[in-house]
């Protein structure tokens, strides 16, 4: 009995090790989808860490640079990481995606179907954004320009929210994005099962109309657009996590102020599948000390993980987080610190059945890219203590179904070879 245990234990070790080597693998048409709280794939739960790299698009543009996204989805999938969050925006400016409503850059294009494409070689899954709500890469006031030169009067950048012509032009891009054909694999991109989820917009906010009415309106009509168009993927809105109006008990967990969203009323509109969850206590509360925006973080990790779990029952994804090196008395210790605290509320939630299936950390940069950084980067090969944490516990948790799988696979040879042995006696 004692030998037959050893080598099934032995064989489930041996599997373990082929699931953490090769991971999650991107085949034929099923894609990952929402059920209740849970992420399901293939039928059974999905659980992945994962990190933001919105320069991809940018990098893959660059034929001298286009190695550079190679290199991010390889250290992702050898390190356990299958959720990958990137822009699928650039408006305006400088080698922008959308030139101007309408009229895109096929070069930046093609750089985006590279993107999907090798993130489907690699087995990683992307959250492509849609819009930004900062100007940087145009965003929110980019398209409240556009509709000023189209002889719109329009006093503030949300009146991208309720503008006729703003909405308009946001919903083409969204159709032109999600109906894209990719050159590389010949795949529609709302064909594509590489591809995890949309978002509507990356942090929106909406100072002039802090009630968060202005923002669900928006959000309810780009929702029922996004999926009228496509139905295979997951949709998310881009929320940072602020409480609103809906649960006024619950604003007790904000930073100190509100940003004209509601996590909880905004998540409920019926095409978002999943909410999301940023997390930042060295920006949001720069004047406190380190314990101070330790107890914030768990605060605001659990609460939010308690609403999605039995308010709205949807799963809950943290989207982004990160310690600064520019903050004062940053040390790396801090920062792994941060990131172990993190880690360990999200496995130990998804481990009981709870909500929260990963976490994407703000910012994976490859070697060589010097001039991205601000100061949340964590590159693998010169950040060892930080990669270790992050490879340990995305290893860890993408594994979660697998091995539970397998246990039970063991459990029923188990059984089966016991009755096998009792016939014999």
């Amino acid at each position: 009995m004692l030998r037959r245990q050893g080598f099934l234990y032995s064989l489930l070790v041996c599997l373990s090790l082929l699931v953490f080597k090769h991971g999650v693998v991107v085949n034929g048409q099923e894609f990952v989808k929402a059920s209740g709280n849970r992420f399901m794939f293939h039928g059974r739960p999905f659980y992945s860490n994962g990190f933001n790299a919105y320069w991809l698009m940018d990098k893959a543009a660059d034929p001298n640079e286009r190695h550079r996204v190679t290199e991010a989805f390889q250290q992702a999938s050898g390190k356990g990481m299958y959720v990958v969050r990137t822009w699928a925006f650039a408006d305006g400016g400088d080698e922008p995606l959308q030139i101007s409503p309408g009229n895109y850059n096929e070069n930046m294009f093609k750089a985006l179907d590279f993107v999907v494409s090798e993130a489907k070689r690699f087995g990683v899954y992307l959250i492509l954004s849609l819009v930004n709500n900062y100007e940087n890469y145009g965003g929110r006031k980019q398209y409240v320009q556009w509709a000023r030169e189209r002889g719109q009067s329009l006093s503030s950048d949300d009146d991208f929210y309720t503008n006729e012509v703003v909405r308009g032009f946001y919903m083409n891009h969204v159709r032109a994005v999600l109906t894209r054909v990719n050159t590389i694999t010949g795949v529609a991109y709302k064909d594509e099962p590489a591809i995890f989820a949309w978002e509507l917009i990356n942090e929106p906010r909406c100072q002039s109309d802090l009630s968060g009415k202005t923002l669900q309106d928006w959000i309810s009509v780009m929702a029922r657009h996004v999926k009228s168009i496509d139905s295979n993927h997951m949709l998310e809105v881009g929320l940072e996590g602020f409480y609103g109006e809906s649960m006024q008990d619950r604003k007790q967990y904000n930073p100190g102020y509100e940003v004209g969203t509601d996590y909880i009323s905004n998540n409920q509109v019926q095409e978002i599948d999943f909410a999301t969850l940023h997390a930042y206590p060295d920006q949001w509360m720069s004047g406190s000390d380190e314990q101070s925006q330790l107890n914030f973080l768990h605060r605001w990790l659990e609460s939010h993980i308690q609403d999605a779990g039995s308010v709205f029952g949807k799963p809950l994804m943290v989207t982004e987080f990160g310690r600064s090196s520019r903050q004062a008395g940053y040390s790396t210790g801090q920062r792994d610190n941060m990131f172990g605290r993190v880690y360990n509320t999200i496995y130990g939630c998804a481990r009981s059945g709870g909500p929260c299936p990963g976490a994407l950390f703000w910012q994976l940069l490859v070697e060589g890219m010097d001039n991205w950084k601000d100061g949340y980067e964590v590159i693998m090969l010169e950040n060892p203590s930080t990669a270790n944490i992050i490879a340990q516990q995305s290893h860890q948790i993408s594994s979660l179904d697998r091995v539970t799988d397998l246990f039970a696979r063991v459990q029923e040879m188990e059984r089966s070879m016991s009755n096998k042995a009792k016939l014999l006696d």
